[in-house]
This record gives C-alpha cells, structure tokens and sequence, in this order.
C-alpha cells in the first residue's frame, strides 16, 4: 500500500512538471520572430494577404493557440480593408509536438471591416477579393457602406472562387442597441453575371427574410417576408404582431421594400420601405391602413432612441388620438434625433371639423402651424374635453381660423391666433399650462362680444363657480363692441386674472353711449362668492347714457337727461350681504345711498338720499314744469330707508321735502301674484295742487290704476284746492283693486266745519266710472262759494252731493254727470242782487231803484236752502229760497257744467202787506263768467200802469 501512493505521489509530480513546463516555455519563447510564418498560414485561410506588426504570444493550456497584435488583411489598395486588434490561431496539438504549425481554426478579435457597397466590379468583384475564406470574427465592427454593425461575433466561409459553393456568413451583431442574428448565402455569379443572395435576420421572435439576386451593376432585386409578435424591436411604431410581404430592390444608395401586404395587430394595411445609403442614411416609410391608434405611434417615434432619420407617411380612414376619434388622416413625419417634423397633416374631428397642421418638434417642444374649419365646433371642442356648458346651445357652431401652437409637455400656447367663430371676428394668442391647477393666459381682440347670445341662460354664481374655479388665468379681452343685458360699452377693454378660485378685475373700461366706464375689483368664487374693493366709475356729458339702464321711459327727452353726470360706487363683502356705498352728481343733484344686498336672495337694505338747491328748477328739468306754483321756491331732499326683495320695495321712512311742500311717512310697494300693491302712510304738512283742467279732453291717465292695487292712509296738515276753500287736517284712505279706485274715511276741517264724504272711479270698463258723495256740516263762508253770478259769499253753510259721472276725458266726465247736491245756509250773504231794495223799489214804484237792486248788491238772509239735480252735466233747480227781513228770494233755472253756461232767474216778492203787485226779478243767461243780466219787471210795469 505505502509503494502504490509513493507510486502515485511520483505520477502526480510527474503532471505537476510537465503542466507547469508546458505553460512556462511559450514564455521563455521568442514567438515574434515567426511572424511571417504566422501571417503566411493566416493568409492561407483567410484568402487575403496577412500583415502582422505587433507582439506574437502562444499558450499551450488549456489548447495550442498563437495570438498575434496589429492585423492587417489585404493590400495597401484594397477596397476590402481589415484591420483587427488581434489574430488568434488555434494549432494542431500533435502537429506542434511533431515541430509543424497546422492551424485548426483562425479568428480575428477586434476586428474594423470596411465594405464599400456596391462592391467594385459587382459580386466578381466581391469573389475576386475572397476567393477563399474560412474564419470567425469576434467583438469586431463591419462597416458595409454607411450602415456599422457592431460587436459582431460570426463565422465567415467562402470557397474557392473557381468552384460552385458560396459565401456563407452566419452569427450575430448589435445595432441600435439591439442584437441580431443573422444568416446570410451569397452564391456565385452566373453565366450572366447574376448571383443569387439569401439573407434572414431574427431579433427576438421577429424574423425577416430576402431572397434575390444580385446583378453585375451591383442592384440586387428580389422579395422580402417578415413576421413575428413585437413591430416594434423593428421599426419605431407601437408593440403588436406583425406579418409583411412585398417586393425588395437594393441598389448602390438604396434598400427598397415596396407593395407590401402587411397585417399589422390583426388589421390588413399596405405600405413600403426605404432604406437611403447616400448622401445619409434614411429611412422611409409609407403606410396606408383603415384604422390607426395615434397614441402609440407617437409614442414609438418619440420614445425610441435615436437611430437612423426616419420618415414615415401615414395615411387612415379611421384613426384615435388621446381618445379622440379622427377620419380621413394624413400624415407625413421625420424622425432626425430627436427631432421631429410633421408635414401636411390633415384630419377630420368630431363635429365636421377639418384641421390642417404643419410643424416641428425640438426635445419635448412642438411648433406647429394649425388651420380649422368646421360646422360644429361646439362638438369638436366636447369631443377634445373642453367644458363649454357655460356657453349658449345656439353658439360656437360654425366656424374657422388659423393658429400658431407650441406645445411642450406641460403647457399649450398659441402665440398667434385668428378666427371666424359664428360670423364674428376674434384674435389674439394664449397659452394653457398643465398640473394640479391649471393655468391660462389669453388676450384676445374682438370686432363684437355679444355676451347675451353667447352665455347660456340661467347662468348663476354656482355655475360659473365650477367651471372657473378649477383654474388659474390672466385675461386681457378687447372688443369695439360688447353686449350684456342689453347694454352696449364700445370700446371695451377687460384685464382680469384668476388665481386660486378668486376673480381679479384690474379693469374693465369703455364707452356706455356717452360716458365713460371704468370697474376694477375682485371676486372669491365658490358656493357663496364675495366681493372685494368693487369700484364703479360712470362719467359722461349727458345722463342719458346711465338713463338707458333704467326701466321705463324716464327721463328721456326731458332737459334732466342732457345734463353732465359722474357716477361713483363701491362694493365689499359677501355676495349674501354685500355693501354698496353710490353717489351720483347730476347737474346740481346729488344722489347718495348706503345700501346692503342679498344678491342671491335678490333683496336688499339701505338708505338713499337726494339733494338739489331748486326744487322747481329740478322737477322742471326732470318733466314736471310749472310746480312752483304750487310747491314753492326751496331746495330739494329726499331721504328714505329702504328695503327691497322679490316681494317688493318698501321706505320705512320716507322723507320728502320740495320748497313747501314736506311729506313723510311709511310707504311699500309688494307683489302679491306677480301684481303690484302700494300701501303705508303718507303725511304732508301743506300743499298747493295746481288747478285741474276740467274742461280737458285728453285721455284720463288711468292705464296705470288696471295693473296697480293700492291701500294708502293720507292726511294734510293744509290742502289749497284751486279755487276751493283752504281744507285742513284732512284725512283719506286711498284703496285701489283691480282697477276700483275708491278713496274712503276722507275727514277734513273745511272753514269751521267738517267735512266728510268718499269718491270712487272704476276703470274696468269700456270707459271709466266716477261716484262723489260728502258732506260739509257747518262751514263758515267767507267769499264767493258756487261761482256763480248769485252766489253764496258769508255765512254758515251745510253741503251735501251724490254725485256719477262715465267718460275717458275730464270733458266727458263733466258731461255725464248726474245725480243730486243740496246746500242750506243760515245768517248768510247772497251776492249778485239786492233782494231786499228791489223788494223796496217795487213797492215804492221807483224803477230806478228797482233796476239798480237787480244788477246788483248783496242780499242779507237768515235762511237758504238749494237742492239740484244733475244730468248730462246740466244742474236743474229744483228749490232754492233765501229768506230774511225783507227778503223773499227764490231761483229757478239751469246751470250747463260742462259748457259753462248759466240760465238762472231770480225773483223777489215784496214783504209789503199792502203790497200786490208781481215778483220782480232778473235773469241771468250766458257764459257763467260774463252772463247776460235782464231785469224782469215787465209785469211789475204793466201792474204798475194798471193802477
């Protein structure tokens, strides 16, 4: 036992000595001496004359290999230059213990191949340069013409030039980051030239396959397949499967793959292919399918690493694009680096909207030219996302313009921008920025801005909310007209931003009819939006500019109208109780008011005050001449608390004062079922009405009393009726329904006595309806009380009336009069005549006398009494008598209201107990004012001749 492991313990040293000497020796050998001997054997193999300049290495473990540095293959001239960083030859074991180099296999490491494409002389020429050739090829490089195929590893073959086998080249190359593998036959060259080529390439599981010949002009013609799961380890275009098959042609500067019958994802598409050579590289590829998913396109093109330039023309009926569908697309893109260029791109969007864009990209930047037109933009702007729930159904239809775009990946801007939108002109430019919030910016110019028809109705604070608060902006908007609610600004000029849901308006000017408008101020928008530092300023020559916002006709056409205005106000708070401080100069008025509003509830508190020096001067002005005469001269002032609502308006305190004239007290005006209703309480000191033309024949202003109820206390301290005693204390109630105006509880103190009485005008009819009735109880008479030429002038006096009348004129009224009055006096005058010296000349027979007594005078009575009726305006004495010492009156006759016109006689019988002669008399014929006196006393004459 111990023999065999010293045995075995020699054996294993033995090994030990010979390894070590057989990896020792090379290194003790001076190999560089034999390197033409190297080259010779290289160039036997390779077919190609061998150079070799740099240090020869051998290694004998694990197997007999000679490394040799600084390899070059063929001549000096050669088109086919190779130069490699090492050849490496692997000897023949036997063959170099024998002393023989017998190299078993050669390859060449590092190896820099050139090829220039097409081969000089064609494929001859390619054979000429290898007639033989049996090598691998590893880490090396190969540049074929412009294309470099690097780290490739691969085992070339090539027979005698003489004989029939081919050239083949089989293994694998990385280009493009991508590693391929490839297998290519090239055979020899015909009788005509011709060499039959086969290559087939695979990357993955995709594989692509040419089959074709080569011609003596070095254009090779031929077809092509490829197929496999992934399109996009190919080209740059979308992950999908794939299957292609068409027509190959390679010339000198040129690789073309033309009709190709592709299926590209399941869906059938046509296309080709072109690979340029010269002057720089290129690929181009054109592609006509059914339907196309932009999204991933774009996103190959621009995620795939810089490669050759590429060119790619799309054509699809059908198409999507950030889930927006599009019909009829062409396209036309290039690929250099990074850079993209997009030509003639055309499409049709939702809504009927054609779209036409040229442009290029920089990084992640797109500059692009864009023009539209369309019928339904409305539609196409929902499709693309865009809320437009803001805008009138009726707008933003038709329409079309060109646009300048930058789009980088957070922001979209439009530097220029021009349009036709719905028959009306805009331009401008903006940009939109992208994140948590976005941010735009616009300025645009407009010929005409009609909000109305552009805002949808029914647009509230909520809506507007939401659609503007999930935004930032900064807006500059110009228009030579724009339109709101009926109002026009010319000239209107907005500069606004939004930051974080609060609307700034730095300023918002133009120019309303005449004056000049200018607001800033800002809005915090939300649920309940508030107002901060509102300013309003209004100024111009004339007020009517401000007028036209005011409902009604008033105060156009008055001289009001025409004077200078400035207009101030200012607003803060929430919209729930927002505060408003105004002031208006007017002329010489001035208008002031302090006000809170509940905008959403639409009501409002506040006081409001008016002052002028002149209150006739402005009531004047303002359509009301002649009121001095009634009002006085003073000034002017006006000062209510108001508070206003959906159901109305109502002054808790009203004050009022216009010369001498001076009102105060509650007033309110409600709807009650969409009708307006006036009630409160009304006290004025002393007023002076002017007189009324009862005579008139214009139409009675009654429309208003149909559409107005009203319940209204009144009370005068003193009311100066035209022609009328003075009335003081008086008190009425004013009610008003459905056009029944009865005006009840009316107490006044009227010379001493009192007054009472009610009066009624009903307007429901064709034509209105008029009823007086009162009562004067012990009125003391101090001047003429009929208007009469007989008249009441002193005395106490009791009147009562029942009075009607039907006519849409005051005319008319006092010609349908009708019904009843009565009046009694007591220890009174009667002007007119001298009943009692007529009675005096009568019995005296003195007609002088007589004649005087009747023309003229006064008659002293204790008791009168007269009761008339009325009917078509006409006043019939039914009784009248006045009674006293010597005095016996009666009157008989009519009084014609409506034409002024008297026929009265008045007859005296003497209280003479021997007196028994006839009534002497006058009667009074004519116009009221001047009538016709003619004394009777033809029987008192011809009584008198009896005698």
């Amino acid at each position: 036992m111990r023999r065999l492991l010293l045995i075995g313990g020699v054996l294993a040293g033995l090994v030990l000595l010979v390894l070590g000497a057989l990896y020792a020796a090379p290194l003790f050998t001076d190999w560089t001496a034999r390197r033409d001997t190297l080259a010779a054997l290289a160039a036997e193999r390779l077919g190609r004359p061998v150079t070799l300049t740099g240090p020869v290495r051998l290694r004998l473990l694990p197997r007999p290999v000679v490394e040799a540095e600084g390899v070059t293959l063929g001549e000096p001239d050669d088109a086919f230059a190779v130069t490699a960083g090492a050849l490496r030859l692997r000897l023949d074991g036997p063959a170099l213990l024998r002393g023989r180099l017998a190299p078993r296999e050669v390859a060449l490491v590092g190896a820099d191949i050139r090829l220039p494409w097409p081969p000089p002389g064609g494929a001859a020429g390619l054979f000429a340069g290898l007639s033989s050739l049996d090598a691998a090829l590893e880490g090396s490089r190969i540049a074929i013409g412009a294309v470099v195929l690097e780290r490739v590893q691969a085992r070339l073959t090539a027979g005698d030039g003489s004989l029939a086998a081919p050239v083949r080249a089989g293994g694998s190359f990385v280009r493009g980051g991508l590693e391929w593998r490839f297998d290519a036959t090239l055979g020899r060259p015909g009788f005509d030239g011709a060499t039959p080529l086969e290559v087939a390439l695979a990357l993955g599981g995709a594989t692509i396959g040419a089959r074709g010949v080569l011609t003596p002009e070095g254009v090779m013609e031929g077809s092509v397949e490829a197929s496999g799961p992934d399109l996009s380890l190919l080209v740059p275009a979308p992950a999908g499967p794939f299957r292609a098959r068409g027509r190959l042609m390679v010339a000198a500067d040129l690789v073309a793959a033309d009709e190709l019958a592709m299926d590209l994802g399941g869906g059938p598409a046509r296309g080709a292919l072109t690979l340029r050579l010269s002057p720089t590289a290129r690929v181009d590829v054109a592609l006509v399918t059914g339907r196309l998913d932009l999204d991933s396109w774009v996103g190959a093109l621009r995620s795939r690493g810089a490669g050759l330039p590429l060119g790619v023309d799309l054509s699809a009926e059908a198409a999507s694009f950030g889930g927006v569908p599009l019909r009829r697309l062409r396209a036309a893109v290039f690929r250099d680096a990074d850079r993209l260029t997009l030509t003639d791109v055309s499409a049709l969007l939702p809504g009927d909207t054609t779209v036409e864009l040229n442009g290029a990209t920089a990084g992640d930047r797109l500059e692009a030219g864009l023009r539209f037109a369309g019928s339904d933009l409305r539609g196409t702007l929902g499709a693309l996302g865009l809320n437009t729930e803001v805008l009138a159904p009726a707008r933003l239809r038709a329409g079309e313009g060109r646009a300048r775009l930058v789009l980088d990946p957070g922001s979209v801007a439009v530097p220029e921008f021009s349009a036709v939108l719905d028959g009306a002109r805009v331009s401008g430019a903006g940009v939109l920025r992208y994140g948590a919030r976005p941010a735009l910016g616009l300025g645009l110019n407009l010929d005409v801005l009609d909000l109305d028809a552009w805002l949808r109705p029914g647009l509230d604070w909520a809506a507007a909310g939401r659609v503007l608060g999930g935004l930032d902006a900064n807006l500059r908007i110009a228009a030579e007209t724009a339109r709101w609610g009926g109002v026009g600004l010319d000239r209107a000029s907005l500069d606004a931003s939004l930051e974080n849901g609060r609307l700034t308006v730095r300023r918002l000017s133009g120019r309303l009819a005449e004056a000049e408008l200018a607001l800033s101020g800002g809005v915090l928008l939300g649920p309940s939006p508030r107002l901060s530092d509102a300013s309003l300023e209004l100024s111009g020559p004339a007020f009517r500019s401000l007028a036209m916002l005011l409902p009604g006709s008033w105060p156009d056409g008055t001289r009001l109208a025409g004077q200078g205005f400035s207009l101030r106000a200012g607003g803060s708070g929430p919209v729930e109780a927002l505060a408003v401080q105004l002031g208006l100069d007017l002329g010489e008025a001035r208008l002031e008011a302090n006000t809170t509003l509940d905008l959403p509830g639409r009501r409002g508190t506040g006081t409001v005050t008016l002052r002028h020096p002149g209150a006739p001067r402005f009531l004047s002005e303002a359509g009301w001449p002649g009121v001095e005469d009634w009002i006085g001269q003073g000034s002017l002032s006006v000062v209510a608390a108001l508070s206003a609502g959906p159901q109305g308006v109502s002054a808790e305190r009203l004050e009022l004062v216009a010369g001498g004239v001076r009102l105060s007290g509650p007033l309110a005006l409600t709807l009650e079922a969409g009708r307006p209703r006036v009630t409160g309480r009304l006290a004025v000191e002393a007023m002076n009405p002017p007189g009324f033309a009862w005579r008139g024949r214009e139409p009675l202003p009654v429309a208003a009393l149909r559409g107005l109820d009203a319940d209204v206390a009144l009370s005068f301290g003193r009311l100066e009726l035209a022609g009328l005693p003075p009335v003081q204390d008086a008190r009425a109630r004013v009610r008003l329904s459905a056009g029944r105006l009865a005006l009840d509880e009316v107490e006044a103190v009227l010379s001493g006595g009192a007054l009472r009485g009610a009066a009624t005008l009903d307007v429901t009819g064709d034509a209105p309806v008029l009823g007086l009735s009162g009562t004067v109880r012990d009125a003391e008479v101090t001047g003429p009380m009929l208007g009469l030429p007989v008249d009441v002038v002193a005395g106490r006096a009791e009147l009562g009336w029942q009075l009607a009348a039907r006519g849409s004129s005051a005319a008319a009224l006092i010609a349908t009069l009708e019904g009843e009055a009565r009046l009694a006096a007591r220890q009174g005058v009667l002007s007119g005549l001298d009943a009692a010296a007529a009675g005096r000349g009568a019995v005296a027979g003195d007609e002088t006398a007589l004649r005087q007594a009747l023309s003229d005078g006064a008659t002293g009575f204790e008791a009168l009494s007269v009761r008339g009726t009325l009917a078509g305006g006409r006043v019939t004495l039914a009784e009248a008598s006045a009674v006293g010492e010597g005095v016996a009156l009666t009157l008989r006759g009519d009084v014609d209201v409506a034409r002024g016109a008297v026929d009265l006689l008045a007859t005296q019988k003497p209280g003479d107990p021997g007196y028994s002669g006839p009534e002497v008399g006058v009667r009074l014929t004519g116009p009221a004012a001047r009538p016709r006196r003619v004394p009777e006393v033809a029987a008192w004459q011809r009584w008198r001749a009896e005698r």
